[in-house]
């Protein structure tokens, strides 16, 4: 006999309640599911964001600190390399590109970065996605997101809080930067220049060539800066500048070995929160398997109806087993969606508050996870099957 039409039957009779218990597996699945989505989203996003960032060279101190501010534009308050070394990484005959950063304004909350038209054509793959590049000390570059125009005039602030007062100085937007995936496409990039002046320094220039834009730039009259972009000219290269800026003066790293660290702390607290997720996963299912035997107790006099009629015990049982594996199955196939749903929505909120572009998508994890969740349904649905199947009909409709 064809189990189906009962297990069909049993569906149309209680709908709601079907897909109440559909729905509190899916949202279990789904939160285990969204948690493995994101943190590899993140990994993958912050890896884009800081891939263009070869070498990063600032005073002696913590690397995540210089990752933080020069590759996702965190504030901060590092050192400054000194003015000679300064000059002597900016003049390293075997970098392609050296170019300073300079941090400590903002404009309507996003960061104002001090650097060179070399490294904003590098972020932005080789060519502005619209307008010119600076070529004044008071024009500015804007990142792919920003929600300024070509044409705007804005003044700076100090720091990231505008009431703490605004530069005299306006700048005018000229450019704007190819998307990056980073935080750096909210930014306004300015001239090191700028940023030197703003600030009360020597701009980097003799008072001759005080409107020079850009290197190269006159020792007498070139400050210290937080921190330097190095992007070398070969692979072997790459790593003998690392070790040559490792000094009492300066130190240098990869951002790739520090995002390593940082990924290995994220790593950890998923295990955590996965742990608490599974927890919160078996609890869920239990109820819901207990709720389902409890239905299909209430059905127990149609089963036995049928046992009278002539059906075998192994079709009570395929049909129980049935009904019950098709809910665990509906729920985990769901859970994908509701997962992917999660972890769009926090990646929404992360996209705001870092800057990074993140693309969640369903992966291999999500979909053992989902075959764990069926398979263990599969199993978990034998119990009421049993149940049913080793009831006497007799009995069953005595008590009906």
């Amino acid at each position: 006999m064809n189990p189906w039409p009962i297990v069909l039957a049993t569906f149309k009779a209680h709908p709601s309640r079907i897909a109440i218990f559909v729905l509190l597996i899916a949202v279990a699945a789904g939160l285990g599911m969204a948690m493995t989505m994101q943190e590899r989203a993140l990994r993958k996003g912050s890896a884009r964001a800081a891939d263009k960032f070869d070498i990063i060279v600032t005073a002696p101190g913590s690397h995540t600190e210089a990752l933080l501010q020069s590759v996702f534009l965190r504030p901060g308050a590092p050192e400054l390399i000194a003015p000679d070394e300064t000059l002597r990484i900016l003049a390293e005959p075997k970098a392609a590109l050296a170019a300073p950063l300079g941090f400590g304004d903002s404009h309507d909350g996003n960061p104002v970065v001090g650097t060179t038209a070399g490294l904003v054509n590098h972020l932005s793959s080789g060519e502005l996605g619209e307008g010119r590049m600076f070529a004044a000390h008071e024009e500015a570059v804007i990142g792919a997101a920003s929600p300024l125009r070509i044409g705007d005039k804005i003044h700076a602030a100090h720091g990231h809080d505008a009431h703490q007062g605004e530069h005299g100085a306006e700048i005018t937007i000229v450019g704007r930067m190819k998307p990056t995936g980073s935080p750096w496409d909210r930014a306004v990039i300015v001239p090191i220049e700028f940023t030197w002046e703003v600030h009360g320094l020597p701009n980097g220039h003799a008072p001759e060539h005080a409107e020079r834009v850009g290197p190269p730039f006159d020792p007498d009259f070139t400050p210290g800066v937080p921190a330097i972009v190095i992007k070398p000219e070969s692979l072997i290269a790459a790593y003998g500048l690392r070790s040559k800026y490792r000094s009492e003066r300066t130190t240098a790293f990869f951002p790739a070995e520090t995002l390593v660290s940082l990924y290995e702390l994220l790593g950890d607290m998923r295990v955590m929160m996965s742990a608490l997720a599974i927890g919160t996963q078996v609890l869920v299912i239990a109820a819901v398997l207990a709720a389902l035997a409890v239905l299909l107790e209430t059905n127990r006099r149609q089963y036995a109806i049928l046992r009278a009629l002539g059906a075998s015990r192994r079709y009570i049982f395929a049909a129980v087993w049935l009904y019950v594996t098709l809910v665990m199955a509906a729920g985990a196939v769901l859970g994908l969606a509701v997962g992917l749903g999660f972890a769009h929505a926090v990646s929404a909120i992360l996209a705001r508050q870092t800057g990074i572009t993140l693309q969640p998508l369903p992966g291999l994890p999500e979909l053992q996870l989902a075959g764990v969740l069926v398979l263990a349904g599969a199993l978990f649905a034998t119990i009421p099957a049993i149940m049913l199947y080793r009831q006497p009909a007799v009995a069953a409709l005595r008590q009906g």
